[in-house]
């Protein structure tokens, strides 16, 4: 006996859902490969639990279609889906074993008992779990019980695993952990899952594929790197690793570079497809060096090397600096790998650009 991957893509088509006036999900199209990891990602209130919930058949549509490896569930409700949810709360029961828990879903779906239990420790031993089957959950830590919940979602060989911020209980070394446990047990396994989460740097390490949720509506869907390095719009470029948004103007572009003038500083950007004219730079916090301000003759020179800035706060993180910055262009926030010689607060320095992580977007 062993657990198999039943992978199916989902689809979605024009899929909105309202409650009374209110659109929680709005038009929403996207489809989801089979034995990938997709993670919708957003703020608070964005719709990304909503169109999970919906994929699982907890909520139903106002309109448009979800499909599920072809099918059309739309109107079907949880118990007729084949797939399974990992919730935030672990949801195990405290007087079961750790075996009986895993085993539940599989006894009351008509499994026979002496199945069910195999099934389970093959369940158990999958993330890395075995011998803990005769254990009761307030025996175990936090993350184990995540394990558990997981290993019970995982024997009933779902089409589709879902994970509703499963990690958000845990703390940040062990979530670090965990997401690398889960992202490696479905690449071996070759499921399909979406994850939600509003963690970016937990969706930028997990996922295949990223969808940016904002007001009810996709604000971009791509990879984690195609996020990141080419954001579309403003939202996405502040949400996804954070950016410093300065006013630009797109002045000029060849052969996929386009060419934005900051001040008296040009800077070379992969060309967003926008027409000349003012546009929003996002620069990301890795992209700004920092050193010692020049004086004299040097000064006018450096004008077309960086920006002049004044540092308002220096910290110390071990592997690497965090400044505060103030320009003629605003506030700018800078991570720096460059401990040995940091720069103090209260000093003048030069900021300049390195050719990667900066974008221009749409304003």
């Amino acid at each position: 006996m062993s657990i198999a991957s039943k992978a199916a893509g989902v689809e979605f088509r024009n899929v909105t859902r309202r409650y009374n006036t209110v659109a929680a999900v709005d038009d929403v199209s996207f489809t989801i490969e089979a034995g990938t990891l997709v993670t919708l990602l957003g703020p608070s209130g964005c719709g990304k639990t909503t169109t999970l919930r919906m994929i699982a058949g907890l909520e139903m549509a106002t309109s448009g279609t979800i499909l599920i490896g072809g099918k059309d569930v739309t109107r079907l409700p949880a118990t007729d889906r084949n797939v399974t949810m990992v919730f935030q709360s672990y949801a195990l029961f405290p007087h079961m074993t750790v075996a009986d828990n895993v085993a539940y879903g599989l006894v009351v779906s008509g499994v026979r008992k002496r199945d069910a239990a195999a099934k389970a420790a093959e369940g158990l031993e999958l993330v890395g779990l075995g011998g803990y089957g005769q254990r009761l959950p307030s025996e175990l830590s936090g993350g184990q019980q995540q394990r558990v919940a997981v290993a019970r979602a995982l024997v009933l060989e779902p089409e589709v695993l879902l994970f509703d911020e499963p990690l958000s209980n845990l703390d940040a070394k062990l979530r670090r952990k965990m997401r690398d446990d889960i992202r490696e047990l479905q690449q071996k396994l070759g499921l399909t899952s979406v994850y939600v989460t509003h963690d970016q740097e937990e969706a930028l390490a997990v996922s295949d594929r990223i969808i940016v949720m904002n007001k009810s509506v996709i604000a971009q869907s791509g990879t984690p790197d195609e996020l990141y390095r080419r954001p579309k719009n403003r939202f996405v470029a502040d949400f996804i690793g954070g950016a410093n948004l300065i006013d630009g103007e797109l002045v000029g572009r060849s052969g996929g570079t386009a060419t934005v003038a900051l001040g008296r500083l040009t800077l070379s950007v992969p060309d967003p497809g926008l027409p000349a004219g003012e546009v929003l730079l996002a620069i990301r916090p890795n992209a700004i060096r920092l050193r010692p301000a020049p004086v004299g003759s040097a000064a006018d020179n450096a004008a077309s090397e960086g920006i002049p800035v004044t540092v308002r706060k220096a910290t110390y993180l071990g592997s690497h600096m965090e400044y505060g910055l103030a320009s003629e262009f605003g506030d700018l926030f800078v991570v720096d790998p460059n401990v040995s010689n940091p720069v103090p607060a209260g000093a003048s320095a030069l900021a300049t650009f390195t050719g990667d992580g900066i974008a221009a977007v749409g304003r």
